[in-house]
C-alpha cells in the first residue's frame, strides 16, 4: 500500500500567540496516519507590521523602521520565551532570520517596492515556523524536519505575484521532502514564500500560504489537504459581516473556485487547481474544534446550493472616455488591457457601452492612480474609490432584494444565477429640526 501523504496548513490566527501553538502541536500530535507535511502562515498580524517596516524604509526613515522591525523581533522572543525559557537553540534560529533584514535596512532603499517587499514581509513566515517546528520537537518528541521554502519552491521574479516554475519545484520537493516524509519525518515548511534561480525571496500573492499548501499538495500526490481556520469551515458568508451564516458541509471543486475568484476569503484563489488537477481532497477545518468535520472540497458537487454571498471591499470604479466621442473600438480595448496588465490591476468586473469603458478594480497600492496617469491624452479617466462588490451565487429575489437596500448601485451584471453589485453605503440626509419663529 502506498504511503499516505497528507498537508496541512496553519494560518496565522492558529499560530497568533504561544497558547495557539501549543493547540496546533495537540492536533499535529493527535493525528493518525503517518509523516504530515506542515505548513506555516506567520504569526497573526506580523505580515502588517512588516509591511509597516517597508513603508518606512521606502520612506527613508531608517529609524523608524529599524524600530519597527525591532518590535516584531520582540514579539516573536516573547513567545519563545513563553513556549522554551530563556535558554534554546530557537533564539539564535530566530536572529539568523531576522538579521537579513537588518542588513537590507542599513542600506539606502535603492530598489524596487515589490522586491524590497518580498525580502522584508517574508520573513514573517519563517520565525513562524521555527517556533513550531521547535515547539514540536520540544514537547511530543516529534520527528521534525524543518524545511526553507524557498529551497523547495521555485518562482520567477514577479516579485509580491512570483509565478511558479512547476518543473523545477517538483525536482526540489522530489529531493527534499520526500525522502524525509518516507523517513517518518514531520516536515515543517512556510507558505506564501519561495525563491528565484539567483536565491531571491518571492511571496506568491497577499494570503497565499493556502497556494503554498497546494503545490505541495500536487508535487507529493498527497491523499488530501486540510486548512485549519477559525471558522467551522466554509460558509455561505463572512459572519462577521452577515446574520444567519451556515456551514457548507460539501463544495465542487468548480464551487470553491467560483467562490475564491468572487472574493471568499477562506480560501486562496490560486489554491484549488493544483488539488482538481490530481484529485486531491481538500478540508476546511477550525482548529478550535478540530473533532469536527469541517467543510470537505473534491470532485463530487451536492444537489443544490443555497445562496452564497462574498464580498470585496476597497474597490476603485475606473470610468474610461474616449475625449473625441469615438466609439470603444477594439484597438481601444487592447491598448486598455494592455495597460491593466502593465500596472497589475486585478479587474472584478468589467462593461462598456459606446464611447465608454467602467471596471471595478481592486484599489490596491497606487497601481489605480498610476494606471490613470498613463492613460494620456486621450482618455478621460474618473476614480470612485470606497467601494464594494457584492457577489450573489444561486441568488434568489427575496437575497437580492434584500442586498440592494440602503445602497447606492453603480454597476451591477447578472450571468445565470450570479449576480454582482457594485455599491456603496446610501447615504440618508439628516433634517434639520425647524427652527421656532421667535
Amino acid at each position: 500500500m502506498p504511503e499516505r501523504r497528507e498537508v496541512y496548513k496553519f494560518g496565522g490566527a492558529s499560530v497568533r500567540d504561544a497558547e495557539r501553538i501549543r493547540n496546533v502541536a495537540t492536533i499535529i500530535g493527535q493525528h493518525k496516519g503517518g509523516a504530515l507535511t506542515i505548513v506555516v502562515s506567520a504569526l497573526g498580524k506580523t505580515t502588517n507590521a512588516l509591511e509597516q517596516v517597508l513603508a518606512a524604509f521606502a520612506k527613508t526613515q531608517p529609524d523608524v523602521a529599524v524600530e519597527r522591525l525591532s518590535e516584531v523581533k520582540a514579539m516573536h522572543y516573547q513567545i519563545a520565551h513563553q513556549l522554551f525559557g530563556a535558554e534554546h537553540a530557537v533564539y539564535a534560529q530566530l536572529n539568523d532570520a531576522f538579521v537579513e533584514v537588518e542588513w537590507l535596512l542599513e542600506e539606502p532603499f535603492d530598489t524596487t517596492f515589490e522586491y524590497a517587499y518580498d525580502q522584508i514581509v517574508s520573513i514573517g513566515e519563517l520565525a513562524s515556523s521555527l517556533l513550531l517546528s521547535h515547539y514540536l520537537q520540544s514537547v511530543s518528541e516529534l520527528p521534525v524536519t524543518w524545511m526553507d521554502a524557498r529551497g523547495l519552491i521555485r518562482t520567477d521574479d514577479l516579485y509580491r505575484e512570483a509565478r511558479v516554475d512547476w518543473t523545477v519545484t517538483q525536482q526540489l520537493v522530489d529531493r527534499h521532502v520526500k525522502p524525509a516524509l518516507t523517513a517518518g519525518q514531520h516536515v515543517v515548511t512556510q507558505g506564501f514564500i519561495g525563491s528565484t534561480v539567483d536565491n531571491e525571496s518571492t511571496t506568491l500573492g497577499r494570503e497565499g500560504s493556502d497556494y503554498s499548501a497546494a503545490i505541495l499538495s500536487f508535487c507529493l500526490d498527497a491523499t488530501s489537504m486540510t486548512i485549519w481556520k477559525d471558522v467551522p469551515g466554509v460558509l455561505t458568508a463572512d459572519p462577521r459581516m452577515f446574520d444567519q451564516v451556515t456551514k457548507l458541509d460539501r463544495l465542487s471543486y468548480r464551487e470553491a473556485i467560483e467562490m475564491t475568484y468572487y472574493g471568499a476569503k477562506v480560501i486562496h484563489p490560486k489554491t484549488i487547481k493544483p488539488l482538481q488537477n490530481k484529485s486531491i481532497p481538500l478540508f476546511v477545518k477550525s482548529f478550535l474544534a478540530p473533532e469536527q468535520p469541517g467543510t470537505k472540497i473534491d470532485a463530487h458537487a451536492p444537489a443544490a446550493y443555497p445562496p452564497i454571498i462574498t464580498v470585496e471591499r476597497n474597490q476603485a470604479l475606473v470610468e474610461i472616455q474616449t475625449r473625441d466621442f469615438s466609439f470603444i473600438a477594439e484597438h481601444h480595448l487592447r491598448d486598455l488591457f494592455n495597460l491593466i496588465a502593465e500596472h497589475r490591476l486585478r479587474v472584478n468586473l468589467m462593461q462598456n457601452s459606446a464611447i465608454s469603458f467602467s471596471m471595478s478594480v481592486n484599489d490596491q497600492d497606487e497601481r489605480v492612480t498610476s494606471f490613470a496617469k498613463a492613460l494620456g491624452g486621450s482618455y478621460a479617466c474618473e476614480i470612485r474609490r470606497g467601494l464594494e462588490l457584492y457577489t450573489l451565487r444561486h441568488a434568489d429575489e427575496l437575497t437580492l432584494q434584500q442586498h440592494r437596500q440602503g445602497k447606492v448601485v453603480f454597476m451591477d451584471e447578472r450571468v445565470g444565477s450570479t449576480v454582482q453589485l457594485l455599491v456603496q453605503e446610501a447615504v440618508v440626509p439628516v433634517r434639520k429640526k425647524a427652527q421656532r419663529s421667535q
